[in-house]
């Protein structure tokens, strides 16, 4: 087992959104991590302040957070040989530390991963992340434990709701990856596993890279690419449904459809374990590519009944619609 629990700070253009360099909206500034054991134990810690190369001032947002000013910079590394040494101590290749096994990556939230990777791409950096990049996210996992899996809440409140001691400040790279270690303590080691996430920065682009996900309540599917969103919904992939439960096609009962937005519905039946509850997001990559996200959930008749009434719902503002331009 070897955990990595990582957190980054970063800043942006300090001039504004218009200004920004749209492959790098946010450059890391500093990467904080620590190494847990099986047993939620930190056994070894990275920290590193990272030279900004791209925006050079801080943002007035990054200086209310971010415990870092100009000084702090003196001396410090840019990101690729920071990037590089951060993924030997990983490896566990120029430390002491014992590294049992390839790393496995534990965040607060998605942000992290996305924007390391991102930073990797800037500098035309082969990505020394698996593919796909599964990871534990710790706010997910807190959620589903402790509240009701769809909330997401900050590290401080966490840490003020499980009672943990805070001996330093938020907004640390190192701190903050310390606070989310203590939290894993209060999770078992199956919790966490049992509900993994996988990063979307990088996308299937092939049939062959097609990712297929099965979780205990769920399953989930990341599409390969395609030009537009209607090719997606084109897709006999795409757009099948099988049980969760026994990997069964499932028989539509209401086709797939939009109830707005790029959110997609639809509801099958399983004859063994009853109705099943498909939504398809699509999403575009950093290429203006379009990727379907899919997950199958079963669900009981209540659930099924209100994606009726959704249905029922799209289908009579459409005919309102239709009615005011035939008018």
């Amino acid at each position: 087992m070897n955990y990595i629990v990582l957190d980054l700070e970063w800043n942006q253009c300090p001039t504004g959104k218009a200004h920004e360099i749209k492959a790098l909206p946010f450059e890391i500034i500093e990467i904080g991590a620590v190494r847990v054991n099986e047993a939620h134990q930190v056994t070894g810690q990275f920290r590193e302040i990272v030279k900004p190369q791209v925006y050079t001032s801080l943002h007035f947002r990054t200086r209310e957070i971010v415990a870092l000013r100009a000084i702090d910079f003196a001396g410090a590394r840019c990101f690729p040989e920071v990037a590089a040494d951060f993924f030997a101590w990983c490896r566990g290749d120029e430390t002491s530390e014992a590294a049992p096994g390839e790393p496995e990556f534990c965040t607060w939230g998605p942000a992290d991963l996305t924007e390391f990777q991102r930073n990797l791409s800037y500098y035309n950096i082969k990505s020394p992340f698996p593919f796909p990049l599964i990871y534990f996210d710790i706010q997910k996992v807190f959620s589903i434990v402790y509240e009701d899996r769809r909330s997401r809440r900050s590290l401080e409140y966490a840490i003020d709701f499980l009672e943990i001691q805070k001996t330093v400040a938020f907004h640390s790279a190192l701190s903050d990856a310390i606070y989310t270690s203590l939290i894993m303590q209060w999770l078992e080691d199956s919790q966490i596993r049992d509900n993994s996430s996988v990063d979307y920065f990088r996308t299937p682009v092939s049939r062959k890279e097609e990712i297929y996900l099965h979780y205990s309540t769920y399953d989930k599917f990341i599409s390969k690419l395609f030009v537009s969103r209607n090719q997606a919904m084109k897709d006999p992939i795409v757009t099948s449904t099988r049980c969760p439960l026994c990997q069964k096609a499932a028989q539509k009962k209401i086709r797939w459809f939009s109830a707005g937005g790029h959110n997609q519905f639809c509801l099958a039946w399983c004859p063994h374990h009853g109705y099943i509850k498909g939504k398809i997001r699509l999403r575009l990559n950093a290429d203006n590519m379009t990727y379907a996200v899919k997950t199958l959930k079963p669900i009981l008749e209540e659930e099924a009944n209100q994606i009726y009434e959704k249905k029922q719902a799209v289908k009579v503002k459409r005919q309102n619609h239709r009615n005011t331009e035939t008018g």
